[in-house]
C-alpha cells in the first residue's frame, strides 16, 4: 500500500489554508520563527484542534475515521510529551526492545516510574511509544529539542530507519538548519500562519 499524506485547504483561525502532498517515504522539514504556526499546523493535521479542510492518509479521509483511530495511524510527537501512568511500561502494550536499545535504553526502563524521567528521556521514550502503534505517518514537533548531539543522532537514525523500512511520510519541525538538511527531502517555511516552500 502506498503511504501518502495529503493536506487539502487545511486551515484554522491562525493558520492560512495549506495544501500539500507528501509521498510515501518523504520527509518534509518545517521551520519558522516562534509563534509562526508550526505546532498549530501539526496539531491541526493530528486532529487535536478545530480546523477546516481535509487530510488524507493513503487516500482515506481523516473525517471518515474516529479521532482515536486517526491518531494511531498519524502519530504526533509534541515537544513536550504526556505521561499519565506511573510506569513507563503501562503506556503501551508492545514495546520494541530494539528501538529502545537504539535510543539508549535497557529493557529495565519499562519498570521506571515516569516521575523520574528527565525531559530528554521522555522525548526519546515518546518516540518509542509512538512507534509501538506502527503509524503510517509521523508528525515530529521539535523531536530532539531537549537532546544532546548523541541522543539527537539516535532519534534521527530511528526515524530514518522507520521511514525507509515502512515508506511512511514524515513532517519534522526543526529550528536546526543542519538537522533539516540531514533528515528532509523537502523544506517549507511557516510565517504568520502561511506556508511557503524553500
Amino acid at each position: 500500500m502506498s503511504r501518502s499524506l495529503r493536506l487539502e485547504k487545511l486551515r484554522s483561525s491562525l493558520i492560512q489554508p495549506v495544501s500539500l502532498d507528501l509521498a510515501a517515504g518523504e520527509c518534509l522539514a518545517l521551520h519558522g520563527p516562534s509563534g509562526a504556526g508550526k505546532s498549530l499546523l501539526m496539531r491541526a493535521i493530528a486532529d487535536l484542534d478545530v480546523c477546516e479542510g481535509e487530510v488524507w492518509l493513503n487516500q482515506q479521509a481523516r473525517s471518515s475515521m474516529k479521532p482515536s483511530t486517526w491518531r494511531k495511524k498519524v502519530a504526533y510527537l509534541p515537544a513536550e510529551s504526556y505521561w499519565w501512568e506511573e510506569s513507563v511500561a503501562a503506556h503501551a502494550d508492545h514495546w520494541d526492545m530494539e528501538v529502545l536499545q537504539q535510543l539508549g535504553f535497557e529493557p529495565a526502563v519499562l519498570n521506571w516510574q515516569t516521575s523520574r524521567l528527565s525531559s530528554g528521556e521522555k522525548q526519546r521514550l515518546a518516540l518509542a511509544r509512538a512507534l509501538t502503534n506502527q503509524p503510517q505517518a509521523l508528525l515530529l514537533d521539535e523531536a530532539t529539542a531537549n537532546l544532546d548531539t548523541q541522543n539527537s543522532a539516535a532519534v534521527e537514525a530511528v526515524v530514518e530507519q522507520y521511514r525507509e523500512a515502512r515508506q511512511v511520510p514524515v513532517i519534522w519541525v526543526s529550528h536546526d538548519p543542519e538537522q533539516r538538511q540531514r533528515v528532509a527531502n523537502r523544506m517549507a517555511l511557516i510565517n504568520q500562519g502561511q506556508l511557503t516552500w524553500n
